[in-house]
């Protein structure tokens, strides 16, 4: 006996939709988009690279903790996207996260302002290398936490949600171009940031050395200002696509149907009560994590289906499509955890900046740049791979691939991770060079002074770590964003974000384990000494961990399977599932 609902669609529905497709988004958004973030970046980054210098000679800590620190900070700053991402895919919408995000962050680099401005929120000044100078006191050290807080709070709402708004206002299924325009938006979105982040490390980080912190975080602060007045006065142009509120409730709900249903055999292949919108792509579940097909079991219609069409307790019985949407997010972990270790590599931030301070940093003939300014080369490779890769390598192998973009996602991935190992051991050698020089010129108890080897060397690393970023972050925001529902593409783009907040807690703890079983004598491998400390030791370790992780990187690819070029969503019907769920109009097909 088959039985068969049908709705219709309500009039609040077709206005959600009309509102969505309407006249506006479209590349006349992306300046006000764009700003915002550029702007950001330029902001934020402008006060983490020198940030390191900041702790040592203003709040006098030695390079252990304050690398820690910024590590920590690092590590909070990318897991709050993920929280950002769920709110914005399923409670508030991306814009309102976005617009939350920006004032937080404004407010953040406010307060790290007034703790340049204001003495009394410092310690008294001295030089840590010449005397033992006072720490901060608990008040001061929580002014300076409350502002790295309310930073890392504002990125949480900005760095999930303003790709994947952009991708809002240019996704067009209908344009038979659409899968290559969103391509290069991907790429050419993540090169603007990249010379944001370019002038950062530069003109910001060089106004910091020059004229001093107060001018140095004034400034980000005008820009953040900036930034928050660009994004608003687009406001009215926004194509804002209306949350999916069943969303973070839904992965729940598949979890506690799935084990409420535990005692349930799973049933053959060709059995169909299973619980369905009409018309939906997903009839069936996959064999895939086949355990949580159990959540989507229809065991009796009467009992189970309302007469309105909807579970009658959510909790108990999921749609096919809530239990391959949890399906997809599982599925990509093992190859997203692959990147933790490359992220704890790009996060290295503190210590190359010490060492650029005790070399020679003349570039060409008089101009001496800032120590924390060397980074902008790494930046300047993944900006030029990103054109070259996308204007001349993509046309060119997609002759031969067949693949419109070029290399697949997991030839982007893994290439990034062989490469960061390389990057590593260069890092590795220039440090045991520049040792070697600086006690044979007599430096070794003079930490201070400044060794007769020019910071040019380690420009290679700089750029081996930029193309590693370029392959590897652009690779996993393809490949996410390609397995996953446009319902969760912000969840997608937080997937990155997350990594790098990982890789930058491992990395914290790495820098505390070796500091503590390390330590003789008061000097441990990573102290503030450098000409005592061995550096080089802890980039041989990190590389010695990059290698073990490409190797459990193509384990996990292996065991993924194929996923290139395979259309996993129907956007389309997505859409339209969404918006009929929002106002409770499912049709359910199911035969008994």
């Amino acid at each position: 006996m088959g039985a068969k609902m049908k709705v219709v669609a309500s009039d609040q529905t077709k206005t959600i939709t009309k509102q969505v497709t309407g006249m506006k988004g479209g590349l006349r958004t992306m300046p006000f988009i764009i700003s915002n973030e550029s702007f950001e970046k330029v902001a934020s980054f402008g006060l983490q690279a020198n940030m390191i210098l900041y702790l040592v000679f203003e709040y006098h800590l030695d390079a252990a903790t304050g690398s820690s620190i910024l590590f920590l900070w690092s590590a909070l700053s990318n897991f709050t996207p993920i929280i950002g991402a769920f709110l914005a895919d399923s409670l508030w919408g991306r814009f309102h996260v976005i617009s939350m995000g920006t004032i937080v962050s404004l407010f953040g680099m406010i307060v790290l302002w007034l703790t340049a401005i204001l003495p009394q929120t410092r310690p008294h000044d001295c030089d840590p290398y010449k005397e033992k100078c006072v720490r901060a006191n608990t008040a001061q050290v929580m002014l300076l936490f409350a502002s790295f807080g309310l930073m890392s709070i504002g990125a949480g709402g900005i760095k999930p949600c303003s790709l994947a708004f952009g991708t809002d206002q240019l996704d067009n299924p209908d344009n038979p171009n659409n899968e290559r325009r969103l391509q290069s938006f991907f790429n050419w979105y993540y090169a603007s940031v990249g010379v944001s982040v370019m002038l950062a490390v530069t003109v910001i980080v060089y106004i910091q050395d020059q004229i001093g912190w107060v001018v140095g975080f004034g400034v980000p602060v005008g820009l953040m200002f900036l930034s928050t007045v660009f994004f608003f006065l687009g406001s009215s142009l926004y194509v804002k696509v209306p949350p999916n509120k069943n969303l973070s409730a839904g992965f729940l709900q598949v979890f506690a149907a799935a084990w409420k249903n535990k005692n349930l055999a799973l049933p053959p292949k060709n059995f169909d009560a299973w619980y369905s919108p009409k018309g939906s792509k997903f009839v069936t579940p996959t064999d895939k994590l086949r355990y949580l097909n159990k959540a989507c079991i229809i065991r009796s219609p009467e009992k189970d289906i309302g007469p309105d069409g909807l579970a009658k307790d959510p909790w108990s019985l999921c749609t096919v499509r809530q239990v391959e949407e949890l399906k997809a997010l599982i599925r990509v972990l093992p190859i997203w955890s692959s990147s933790i270790i490359i992220s704890v590599i790009i996060s290295q931030h503190a210590f190359p900046v010490l060492q650029a301070k005790s070399m020679e940093r003349h570039l060409f003939g008089n101009i001496k740049i800032p120590a924390a300014s060397f980074s902008v080369f790494g930046i300047l490779t993944l900006t030029i791979w990103v054109a070259i890769y996308d204007r001349i390598i993509v046309p060119l192998i997609s002759k031969y691939t067949k693949r419109p973009r070029g290399l697949s996602f997991k030839q982007r991935i893994g290439g990034g991770l062989a490469i960061s190992c390389l990057a590593m051991a260069v890092a590795a050698e220039v440090e045991r060079h520049r040792r070697q020089t600086a006690i044979r010129e007599g430096f070794s108890n003079k930490p201070e002074g400044v060794v007769g080897m020019s910071a040019r060397w380690m420009i290679p690393q700089h750029c081996l770590i930029g193309l590693a970023e370029a392959l590897n972050a652009i690779g996993q925001l393809e490949f996410y964003y390609s397995q996953f529902p446009k319902s969760m593409s912000s969840i997608a783009v937080a997937l990155l974000m997350l990594g790098f907040g990982v890789g930058s807690l491992v990395g914290s703890l790495l820098v505390t384990i070796i500091a503590d079983a390390t330590r003789k004598g008061g000097v441990s491998w990573v102290s503030s000494n450098l000409n005592k400390a061995h550096y080089d030791y802890y980039y041989w370790i990190v590389a010695g961990l990059s290698v073990v992780n490409v190797f459990y990187f193509l384990l996990c690819s292996w065991a993924y399977g194929h996923c290139e070029d395979k259309k996993i969503w129907d956007e389309g019907e997505g859409e339209a599932e969404e918006e009929l769920s929002k106002s409770g109009e499912y049709a359910v097909m199911f035969s008994a």
